[in-house]
């Protein structure tokens, strides 16, 4: 709640958890667009409530244990004011934070595709064939993007309606990238993403079946990591047309600092 990015709309929503949460709300509340203590349904039940209240151009949510970076705000805006081409956009640098709220690991993923997320390579399952999960905290999203793929996340899913939700959107637009860091999990021993990895895991699958997507064979996929790995630039066209390489979209900062830039490559 030390955020001061101006027009920003602000808003929580606690499931009744405990008392002090009520005291710190009431506390804020003048810096709150809405917020509410009680009982809900789960999760994204609550969240979806939360965006039912929202009236903002450019949505996100931050689960309570995670956090964006002090620049998140203000770049995501930019770019979003800048670029009405793009109609989600997340991270390259997802960042991890420990107990203390230190960020002791960054990954780096290489771009996002719909053709990628098809092939099963952002399931968060570590496996050889998925090399980078997408990000929640880091993901942000046009609200007409979100009206387009049905306004809610469906709350059949009980772990994994993110992963679902990000289907959804694939359907109707390409992701875009940014190559600096915009949040990160907070890494907890009793966090529900945590103790229930497994389950996850094996709803996020069924929702990459239930779309019609499959994960690639190793042989393919080994060669796809080996391309991406290895292949100079020049190649790179020709492993795009044997499917070795898919396009994706990158919002990176210039070198003279005066702003953003559009980039396609092939990851």
């Amino acid at each position: 709640m030390g955020k001061t990015f101006p027009r920003l709309e602000y808003i929580v929503i606690d499931g009744g958890s405990r008392i002090t949460a009520v005291e710190i709300l009431e506390t804020h509340g003048d810096r709150l667009a809405y917020w509410c203590s009680e009982r809900d349904e789960g999760q994204y039940h609550a969240i979806n409530k939360g965006f039912a209240r929202s009236t903002g151009e450019v949505m996100g949510w931050l689960n309570s244990d995670d956090k964006h970076t002090p620049w998140t705000l203000s770049i995501v805006a930019e770019i979003f004011e800048t670029f009405p081409e793009i109609e989600w956009l997340t991270t390259l640098f997802p960042l991890r934070w420990d107990v203390q709220g230190r960020a002791v690991r960054c990954s780096r993923r290489t771009g996002f595709s719909r053709t990628a997320y098809m092939a099963g390579e952002n399931l968060p399952t570590g496996a050889w064939y998925a090399p980078g999960w997408l990000q929640q905290e880091s993901t942000f999203w046009r609200r007409s993007l979100w009206e387009r793929a049905g306004s809610r996340l469906d709350t059949s899913w009980k772990i994994a309606a993110d992963f679902e939700l990000w289907m959804r959107f694939f359907q109707h637009a390409e992701l875009y990238a940014v190559d600096t860091p915009l949040a990160g999990f907070r890494q907890h021993g009793d966090q529900k993403t945590n103790q229930l990895k497994n389950e996850y895991q094996r709803e996020a699958m069924d929702i990459l079946r239930g779309a019609g997507g499959a994960t690639p064979g190793y042989v393919k996929s080994s060669l796809r990591s080996a391309a991406a790995r290895l292949c100079p630039d020049f190649l790179r066209p020709v492993a795009g047309k044997l499917g070795l390489m898919h396009p994706c979209k990158l919002c990176l900062r210039r070198r003279d600092e005066s702003g953003w830039r559009i980039a396609s490559q092939l990851h």
